[in-house]
């Protein structure tokens, strides 16, 4: 059983509760626009991190990260991408990884927009965390944690402050 912290759009802002929510997480994902180094390590000294880069991040973060990552944990494959749409409204290369790799979880960011989506066609759940940060269109700052035992995605709790 594997307790994961799930977290988008933080645009160099590590939200203070973020670490009170996530302290009895065994790892924490980021999907992308993680803003700057400094927020990077802050969450990476806090637990292990897998992360991918986003669209604002710069070149310390890219070369750091990679575009997406393909894993499997607790029996459940998943993909993390920061711009991958949604059911229905994939991006062209979530589309391929989805086809080629067939996940069980495919998370995203970007849109700072929380959802949480069955994809019946790809037989796989869909994750946006919404957005952690000050920067951006959003009014409501957001991020989840969620258990993956065996292979079943369960326990999903979100945090939601207004920003």
């Amino acid at each position: 059983m594997k307790r994961i912290g799930l977290i988008s759009d933080t645009h160099g802002s590590i939200h203070p509760r973020v670490f009170s929510f996530f302290k009895d997480c065994d790892e924490i994902w980021h999907a992308g626009d993680i803003g700057n180094l400094d927020a990077f390590d802050k969450l990476s000294s806090f637990k292990p991190i897998r992360a991918v880069y986003g669209n604002i991040d710069g070149g310390s973060l890219r070369n750091e990260l990679k575009e997406y990552e393909l894993f499997t944990i607790e029996g459940v494959k998943v993909i993390i991408i920061h711009i991958g749409g949604y059911p229905g409204r994939y991006t062209a290369l979530a589309k391929q990884l989805i086809t080629d790799h067939k996940p069980k979880l495919f998370i995203s960011g970007h849109s700072h927009i929380l959802k949480v989506i069955p994809d019946n066609k790809n037989n796989l759940l869909h994750i946006n965390p919404g957005a952690a940060g000050n920067s951006g269109l959003h009014n409501v700052i957001t991020f989840l944690r969620f258990v993956i035992d065996k292979d079943n995605i369960t326990d999903l709790e979100v945090f939601e402050v207004p920003r």
